[in-house]
Order: C-alpha cells, then sequence, then structure tokens
C-alpha cells in the first residue's frame, strides 16, 4: 500500500480547492453590498445598513431538502436542487416580514466531485438572486465510508432582518379577513417519501417514463423547483397591510395556516378555488390516497397564504399576479376554534 495519505483514505484536498475555484466567479455574483469577505475566508461578514431600521431584529431559518434529493440523484441532474434549499429556508422567515440577507449551505459528499458539486452550487446561486440574498459562505464535507456512492446532504440556513414594529405574525388577523392562496410551482419539497414508495418501490416506474396524466416524464415533474415567494412579500408589503403569512410545507395548508392563527379564529377555506396540478390527481388516483392524507401531506397546489384585510383582497391578488405570482382568493378567517375547515 506505501505510506497512507488523507487522499488514499478518501479525502481529495486538492479537488476541494479546485471546486472552490470553480464556484467562485458564481457565488460572487449573489453578492450584495453588505457582503465584507470573499470566497475562502474562516467566516463570513455581512454589515447591516442599520439606517434603514429603528429596531432591526435579525430572523433565521433552516432546512433541508428532504428525500427530493433521492430524485434529482437518479435523474443525474444537480443544477435545480440548490433553488429547492434556498427556498425552503427563505420562504419561512419571509412569513415574519423579513428581508432575505444572507445564505449559507452545508453540502456533503462520500467523494467529492467537484463538477457535480458546482452544479448543485448553480442551483443555490440561482435561489438566492430569486430572494435577493447573498450567498456568504458554507461547508464542503468530504466524508468518504458515510455515503453511498453518488449521493450527497444538503441542507442551508438564511437570516434575513425586519423592523420590531413591521413583524408579521398574525397577531392582527381578525374575522372577516381574507386569506390568500399563491400558486405552487408542484411538490415542492414535501411528501417524497410517499411519492417515491408509491411510483418507485410499488409502482416500479422508470424515472424517465413520459406520464400523459402529467404531461411530462415522472422525474422531470418531481424535480420541478420550489417556488421562491421573495418577490412577492417584499413588494407587497409595501403596498398594503398583510396580517400573516405562512409557508405551506409539511402539513399541507391544514398543517401550517393555523400556526399563525390567533385563538378564536379559524381558517374557512373554499374547495375548488383554485386550480390544482395534475400531479397530485395523479398521485390520489394511484395511490388510491384518501383526500384526507393528501392534503396533509401536499401543498395541493398552493405554496404560500396571505391574509389580509377584506379590502385589500382584490387588490393584492392583481398585485401578486402581475409579479408573476399566480394568486388567488382561497378562504377568509371566522370566529371559532384555531384551525382551518373546508367549505363547498
Amino acid at each position: 500500500m506505501g505510506r497512507l495519505t488523507y487522499k488514499k483514505a478518501g479525502v481529495d484536498i486538492d479537488e476541494g480547492e479546485r471546486f472552490i475555484k470553480r464556484i467562485a466567479p458564481l457565488v460572487r455574483k449573489t453578492f450584495r453590498s453588505e457582503v465584507i469577505t470573499d470566497i475562502g475566508s474562516f467566516s463570513a461578514l455581512f454589515k447591516i445598513d442599520l439606517s434603514r431600521y429603528k429596531e432591526p431584529v435579525l430572523v433565521s431559518g433552516t432546512d433541508g431538502v428532504g428525500t427530493k434529493l433521492k430524485v434529482a440523484f437518479l435523474m443525474n441532474k444537480h443544477d435545480t436542487i440548490g433553488i429547492d434549499l434556498v427556498a425552503m429556508c427563505v420562504n419561512d422567515i419571509l412569513t415574519s416580514g423579513a428581508e432575505p440577507l444572507f445564505f449559507l449551505d452545508y453540502l456533503a459528499m462520500g467523494k467529492l466531485s467537484s463538477a457535480k458539486a458546482s452544479k448543485v452550487i448553480k442551483g443555490i446561486v440561482q435561489g438566492c438572486k430569486e430572494a435577493g440574498c447573498s450567498l456568504i459562505g458554507g461547508e464542503t464535507a468530504e466524508m468518504p465510508g458515510f455515503y453511498s456512492k453518488g449521493e450527497y446532504d444538503l441542507s442551508g440556513f438564511a437570516v434575513g432582518v425586519v423592523d420590531k414594529g413591521s413583524i408579521i405574525d398574525g397577531s392582527k388577523i381578525k374575522e372577516g379577513d381574507v386569506i390568500i392562496g399563491i400558486a405552487s410551482n408542484g411538490l415542492h419539497s414535501n411528501g417524497y417519501s410517499l411519492v417515491r414508495r408509491l411510483f418507485l418501490d410499488i409502482g416500479k416506474m422508470d424515472i424517465h417514463t413520459y406520464v400523459p396524466d402529467i404531461e411530462n416524464t415522472l422525474g422531470e415533474e418531481l424535480l420541478r423547483p420550489t417556488r421562491v415567494y421573495a418577490k412577492a412579500c417584499m413588494n407587497l408589503k409595501k403596498t398594503l397591510e398583510i396580517k400573516g403569512m405562512a409557508h405551506i410545507t409539511g402539513g399541507g395548508i391544514p398543517g401550517n395556516i393555523p400556526r399563525i392563527l390567533p385563538k378564536g379564529t379559524s381558517a374557512h377555506i373554499k374547495a375548488g378555488s383554485w386550480p390544482i396540478p395534475r400531479i397530485f390527481r395523479y398521485i390520489e388516483k394511484n395511490g388510491k390516497i384518501s383526500e384526507k392524507e393528501m392534503k396533509k401531506t401536499f401543498n395541493m397546489g398552493i405554496g404560500y397564504v396571505m391574509v389580509v384585510a377584506v379590502e385589500n383582497s382584490e387588490k393584492a391578488v392583481l398585485f401578486l399576479r402581475k409579479y408573476g405570482y399566480p394568486a388567488f382568493i382561497i378562504g377568509n378567517i371566522k370566529k371559532g376554534a384555531r384551525g382551518v375547515r373546508y367549505v363547498s
């Protein structure tokens, strides 16, 4: 065997350096003026412009993309999963009314491939651009023997800022307010363990199979990136008062809207008030999954929810559509036990 080296043990430091050189130009494209360190520092520095805020409050969030990664591995397509990562983190901190400032990622591989890892970072860069935040740092770990060949894990961390007096927490929501739903881009990043079980384990479907019912290949449909709602939130809050916002992730509408409702209020959701993407009906039909299970597992076509006063509802919908976000009035707030009720 000769002399043992770190490279022989499975960690290639030179490949890591090649990776940094490859992604540096991409990452710098996300830098806002507040970034004061470059790629490669031990830590990342970001100077907040305090003149813009009376009482700045930092808002943070962390998340991953779950087993959607398995679909990326099967498709050998890695340039969009990073968008999902940014969206899952940023969409969460947006619910407080926070402007996304910066993002950090953690990427771990059994064996580092700078080419593959660069594609992942390309997606993260795209997500950061859509969110208006800077990718200021991260960690790339090479962990031989820990991950299966060709696989990796991915997580992210977002930090934003909001004035204390402008925090959106749902406390102002009251009876009569209107619930606006903004369309998702498909499954986003939730429910993939069920979907993979249904189509790949039980159905033995090839990921590249074209499915007429969804007018797409199975893999391409499942890899649709999560929509980033930053521009919708940041622009709309300058125009009118948003009383509450919810990111519709695991738990669906029934599991997420109650998180922003004050005690004594409930959300009445009008069935049929928005178009449900084909993929959800295809899952429901082929898996013989109950409607209740579908609603609590998937977003069912609504990726983000806002609550506004009734007099602002039509204006909000038109504004969101103008900015490219399909939006619908999907319900209203009533008195009652905190929760979600579907009405015809």
